[in-house]
């Protein structure tokens, strides 16, 4: 309960008016989230704890505790199994988010949670290939670098992708909110921002990196290389009847394979760029771009 009016101070008076205006239902209705009951909101933390653990499972030796090959199994196994439990909770907890009330679902929930986590622990041996490529890529794509691992350890491209190929399986499967929460953790890092729903190929590499924006519906091709600053985005936004943007469809540009695109182009639109093309820097693509094509600004005469 408040305090007797004249034992307040004129600032708890003034703070008690703007509590009451921000509970007014004109404005509190429409920022209002309320959980399933006993449920909880996703947790950065332990998704954070969940990203150290993965990284140490598929990368032993560069994260977590220096690894003894004879009981690397005993210890891969116990991180498996701490993995798979905070994640099927952190899955719990996105369904919760986004549950509709349907009661007498939540158990139904906790079930398919669990079995959401075992079928994405089942792709880490693919997600390891995938990243493996990535580093390669980036190794033989950089004079600068020294060796595959000096990018799995240093290269903002391979945070990114990490985060990304780890979020791209959980959204395959559908596990609402927690693959974009993964996704923005790495764009918060990295200045890298991929949507978890983009399909991305392998040995794939971002050289620097800063600016890249590659949008949801995005299909990118095998061994494809791009620069800082390339947007891969939509063109335009179509809308439903009742002015709302449609949500679902393919907007964003197909890179097929061997496809190079320099510092700051701009390829908008559900648009194809044929294998093998280079896009120069700088330039802004709202059309399909033929294989084998070099595309750059014009020099003035």
């Amino acid at each position: 309960m408040n305090e007797h009016p004249k034992l307040q101070t004129p600032a708890m008076r003034r703070l008690d008016r703007v509590a009451e205006r921000l509970c007014h239902e004109d404005s509190l209705s429409r920022v209002w989230h309320c959980p399933a009951k006993g449920a909880s909101m996703p947790s950065l933390p332990t998704l954070r704890e969940i990203m150290d653990r993965l990284s140490a499972a598929l990368f032993p030796g560069y994260f977590g505790v220096e690894p003894v090959r004879e009981s690397l199994r005993y210890h891969l196994s116990a991180n498996l199994d701490s993995i798979y439990r905070l994640l099927g909770g952190q899955i719990l907890c996105g369904k919760c988010f986004s549950c509709d009330g349907t009661p007498g679902t939540c158990e139904q929930c906790r079930e398919d949670s669990h079995e959401l986590a075992l079928a994405f622990m089942d792709r880490l041996p693919h997600i390891r290939s995938l990243l493996a490529g990535d580093a390669q890529a980036a190794y033989e794509g950089d004079p600068a670098a020294t060796s595959p691992g000096e990018a799995i350890f240093c290269y903002p491209s391979m945070h990114t992708m990490l985060h990304h190929r780890i979020a791209h399986e959980l959204y395959a499967l559908r596990v609402p909110l927690v693959p974009r929460i993964i996704s923005e953790m790495a764009h918060s890092q990295t200045g890298i921002d991929i949507h978890p729903g983009a399909t991305i190929g392998e040995d794939f590499f971002i050289d620097h990196g800063t600016g890249v924006v590659i949008g949801e519906t995005c299909i990118i091709g095998r061994s494809c290389r791009l620069y800082q600053g390339v947007t891969l985005g939509a063109l335009s936004f179509p809308k439903n009847e009742d002015g709302t943007l449609t949500k679902g469809i393919a907007r964003h540009p197909i890179l097929e394979d061997n496809v190079t695109v320099y510092a700051g182009a701009t390829i908008l639109g559900r648009v194809t760029v044929g294998r093998g093309a280079i896009i120069g820097g700088n330039v802004w693509i709202t059309g399909d771009v033929p294989a084998g094509a070099k595309i750059a600004q014009e020099r003035p005469s």
